[in-house]
């Protein structure tokens, strides 16, 4: 057990408890940034890299996955807040060239409630899985792609191929689709690079320099843990680096670089209400009543007695992150978890035991945390 605790007022037992039976249950290795009343804590367990006993850096580099569609979201609302395009209009009226249902509106895209197919696979309620584009059946040929670049408008086309899981606004659905046509309404109504639009209105203003957008560029700056993918092939288990990877195959829908303190930064600056206009951060947070949903966060509750939580968390490929946030950005939780990855998605159980039991921990009560996307 390697663990590490610095920059603490006190010592914080249960939060150093929490992150070692992470570790204990599977994951490789795991850094943990809380701040409350209590200050800053930074506590790191588990190892770096799977070949070296050294600890996780403590403020490592991470692939955040659908921790992007928080910053993605986040965009597009301060572009409703400058009048570039409203919230309830039309996508179609931006985007007609892909054939869009008419009754999808930009908040739609926002909260999943488009009802258009996602691109890495649909769940039906029956059990069946509808696979999306070729790199998400996962196994071996996941692994052999992940140099591949993919087109936004690929995905989308693709999506756009299968048929729509309701009507627009009728249901809910999680779609990463929702948040590539995102990407391409952003550039659309600015003319501009969707990275230059985040740097311009999100990572710029909140001075998030360690905060990037890949797009098809397979580096991940210093420091930061490696990530690992587990595939069976001819009967035995390999295990992969697949710390580099062409993250284009996911896009907007999670492909984003961070921090634990980048993601704190962002997720107290969003909550407190410095980066949108407060009628604007009140609809970001009105969850939607089937699964708790906004627009580009989970809004729930940490327990009967515990506080509400501003949330998203990601996984992608043997990295994750988690970021909470209470209303007012006065309390925050940012993790960054490298761990081996597979098919099955062996580590999603500990996954949702785990943000659990630190949401319990940080914010009170016994929440449910979001699964990884």
């Amino acid at each position: 057990m390697h663990t590490a605790v610095t920059r603490t007022d006190r010592d914080r037992p249960e939060l150093r408890a929490a992150i070692e039976e992470m570790v204990e249950s599977g994951f490789t290795g795991v850094t943990l940034r809380v701040n409350d009343e209590r200050g800053e804590w930074v506590g790191s367990a588990g190892v770096g890299r799977r070949d070296s006993p050294a600890k996780p850096p403590e403020n490592g580099h991470v692939r955040i996955g659908s921790n992007t569609k928080t910053f993605t979201a986040t965009v597009v609302l301060r572009l409703v807040a400058e009048g570039a395009v409203g919230l309830d209009t039309p996508v179609a009226d931006h985007l007609p060239g892909f054939g869009l249902d008419p009754g999808i509106t930009v908040r739609m895209l926002l909260q999943h409630t488009s009802g258009v197919f996602n691109f890495t696979g649909e769940y039906y309620e029956d059990g069946t899985f509808a696979p999306g584009i070729p790199a998400t059946t996962a196994g071996r040929e996941w692994v052999d792609n992940r140099f591949r670049t993919y087109r936004p408008e690929e995905l989308v086309r693709l999506a756009l191929s299968k048929p729509a899981r309701f009507a627009p606004g009728t249901d809910w659905n999680y779609s990463n689709t929702n948040y590539v046509l995102a990407r391409l309404l952003v550039e659309k109504v600015t003319g501009r690079p969707f990275a230059e639009e985040m740097r311009r209105l999100v990572l710029g203003p909140l001075g998030l320099s360690d905060t990037l957008l890949p797009e098809t560029g397979p580096e991940i700056p210093e420091p930061h843990a490696r990530a690992y993918y587990r595939y069976e092939d001819g009967g035995r288990q390999t295990t992969v680096d697949v710390t580099r990877q062409n993250p284009s195959w996911i896009s907007t829908g999670g492909d984003m670089i961070s921090t634990t303190r980048d993601l704190h930064t962002f997720i107290s600056a969003l909550a407190g209400g410095r980066l949108l206009p407060a009628p604007l951060l009140a609809e970001m947070c009105r969850p939607h009543p089937k699964a708790g949903y906004g627009l580009g966060v989970f809004v729930q509750q940490a327990g009967d007695d515990g506080a509400t939580v501003i949330t998203h968390n990601g996984g992608m490929a043997g990295h994750a992150a988690l970021m909470y946030g209470t209303p007012g950005g006065g309390r925050t939780l940012t993790a960054a978890l490298n761990y081996v990855d597979d098919a099955g998605l062996s580590m999603a159980a500990a996954f949702q035991k785990a943000t659990q039991r630190l949401v319990t921990e940080v914010f009170g009560g016994g929440a449910s945390a979001s699964a990884a996307g």
